[in-house]
């Protein structure tokens, strides 16, 4: 089943972007909280960011508020995931892939990143999708629907490079949480370049600098 596109905020560094950057923020929040970071990110070359706001849905953790979310929490340790919720999340993501393809950029030229509950979604989406990828920036986050990663994963980006960061003092998702999925990549044969800082559930600048020098090797 198709999706129908997200609204989203755009930026484009340059006139001709020659990549893309699909940037998906955590929850609560909207396409407008990371979009400040595009002007903060040093790259050789201009880029299409493109920042995605979530459907609002009541949220469990939150007493049933309706916010901005790419899927349902039900308790604070993640455990019990909405499984519907990603997958729908999932399809919006490669709706958002298809019409980048159809703007002209390639899918190796495409970079799927996300904060929180958005870098969950850009890790599930990322490595289900069927074409490679130019990588998956996953940020203060995990790996949802953990057990069925090995079975659904896409032989296309078996080998698409994984920029993962964490605050060591993170007290909305684990640093120990994200450890786990860090794991479990390694176990599955993913290239990740994993970061942690000295912050809570936030990005620092070193971070910020880290992010550009990959960004400037995988796209580069």
């Amino acid at each position: 089943m198709s999706a129908e596109l997200l609204e989203t905020l755009e930026i484009e560094t340059a006139p001709h972007p020659q990549a893309s950057i699909i940037w998906m923020h955590g929850l609560g929040a909207d396409g407008n909280d990371f979009a400040p970071l595009a002007g903060e990110i040093d790259l050789p070359f201009g880029v299409r960011y493109i920042f995605p706001h979530a459907p609002p849905m009541p949220v469990s953790i939150n007493g049933g508020y309706v916010m901005r979310a790419w899927y349902d929490i039900s308790d604070a340790a993640i455990r019990r995931e909405d499984e519907a919720g990603v997958r729908a999340s999932q399809r919006s993501v490669e709706a958002l892939i298809a019409r980048e393809k159809a703007r002209g950029i390639a899918a190796n030229r495409i970079v799927l990143a996300g904060c929180s509950e958005g870098g969950a979604i850009a890790l599930h989406a990322g490595l289900r999708h069927a074409e490679r990828l130019a990588g998956i920036m996953a940020l203060s986050t995990y790996v949802p629907l953990a057990d069925k990663l090995a079975a659904e994963a896409s032989p296309a980006n078996r080998d698409a490079p994984i920029f993962m960061a964490h605050g060591t003092h993170d007290p909305v998702i684990s640093v120990a949480r994200a450890k786990e999925s860090h794991d479990l990549l390694l176990q599955l044969d993913y290239k990740i370049e994993w970061h942690e800082y000295r912050m809570e559930h936030s990005v620092c600048p070193q971070e910020l600098a880290d992010l550009g020098e990959w960004l400037r090797r995988v796209l580069g």
